[in-house]
């Protein structure tokens, strides 16, 4: 095995449980954790598939800063009323698309699912995302991360990130 096939093979699983890390942290609902993926100056978005592809800016969720990200888990923790639900994000078809150094373009298929305690399972979103991930103090996180999800059509009740 040459020492690119061996470094890939360990990018790969580091990013891996990346997105495992973050999907569980996101189905423990441990909204204070989720700011720690991201960097200071870091962007989430999640988009429509339709406006990401037409360069079109309008998400339905869009932070521009840690800052931003800490201030929309604390909302979701404290401040919305919603019936309580259990979430589970599931992630295939992990890609990495460049790595440069410490900083790599990485994507992943997402499906998110709930339920609802007195309804059945239903699907929430679809989609793929589209990340910027760099390494920090020996820690990958994520500099971008764009959910970019299939349906024009959302459940009104997303109000947890993805």
């Amino acid at each position: 095995m040459s020492q690119d096939a061996k470094h890939s093979a360990e990018l790969r699983f580091e990013i891996a449980d990346l997105y495992t890390d973050y999907a569980r942290t996101l189905d423990q609902a441990d909204y204070p954790a989720w700011p720690n993926y991201f960097v200071d100056d870091a962007v989430y978005r999640i988009i429509p598939r339709e406006n990401h592809i037409r360069g079109l800016p309008i998400a339905i969720m869009h932070c521009e800063s840690r800052g931003m990200i800490e201030d929309r888990a604390y909302a979701v923790q404290q401040l919305n009323m919603v019936q309580p639900r259990v979430l589970r994000h599931i992630i295939s078809g992990i890609t990495i698309d460049s790595a440069a150094g410490d900083r790599y373009t990485t994507g992943a298929d997402f499906l998110v699912v709930q339920t609802l305690f007195e309804r059945m399972t239903e699907i929430v979103l679809a989609g793929r995302y589209i990340d910027e991930i760099v390494r920090k103090d020996g820690r990958l996180l994520f500099q971008k991360r764009l959910c970019v999800y299939d349906s024009l059509l959302i459940p009104t009740s997303l109000v947890a990130p993805v």
